[in-house]
């Protein structure tokens, strides 16, 4: 099966690729790997949320937004060499804007993981990073950018 058929089956629709922000593409290949940039939780351009989690957003919520985030990385990785040419995932990254005392990151960051979990199965387990900041683009709670190879 195809991954496009994978996502058809659990009912999941790629969004089209966000915009660029500033002078960058949304994802990069050089060989067999493809760098995203750092993709946040829009929808039709705009932020779906904004603030820092563990006060103005729940964990809940904000494990939902990393979702999107992997949504719009994939969209990326999509719109560069198709999504069927993805091998693994190999590196997921996420940031996640935090209010002072909060330690849930890798909790808010399984939103992301999960996803490509339900996708891809044992190709979508990777090495990951989920780190706590002060503030992020647009101020939005989330942002995830991963590594995946292509065949």
């Amino acid at each position: 099966m195809s991954w496009k058929a994978k996502l058809d089956e659990l009912g999941i629709s790629l969004p089209a690729v966000p915009a660029p922000a500033g002078a960058y593409l949304p994802a990069v290949q050089t060989g067999s790997l493809v760098y995203t940039s750092g993709q946040v939780p829009l929808a039709d351009g705009k932020p779906i949320a904004t603030g820092k989690v563990g006060a103005d957003v729940s964990p809940e919520q904000a494990k939902d937004l990393a979702r999107t985030c992997a949504l719009n990385a994939l969209a990326a990785v999509d719109s560069l060499v198709g999504i069927d040419a993805i091998v693994r995932v190999v590196k997921v990254v996420g940031f996640v804007a935090s209010a002072e005392g909060f330690g849930g990151q890798p909790g808010v960051i399984n939103g992301a993981s999960e996803l490509f979990g339900e996708i891809f199965g044992e190709a979508g387990q990777h090495a990951r990073s989920a780190v706590g900041v002060a503030e992020l683009p647009l101020n939005v709670p989330v942002e995830v950018e991963i590594i995946v190879e292509v065949s």
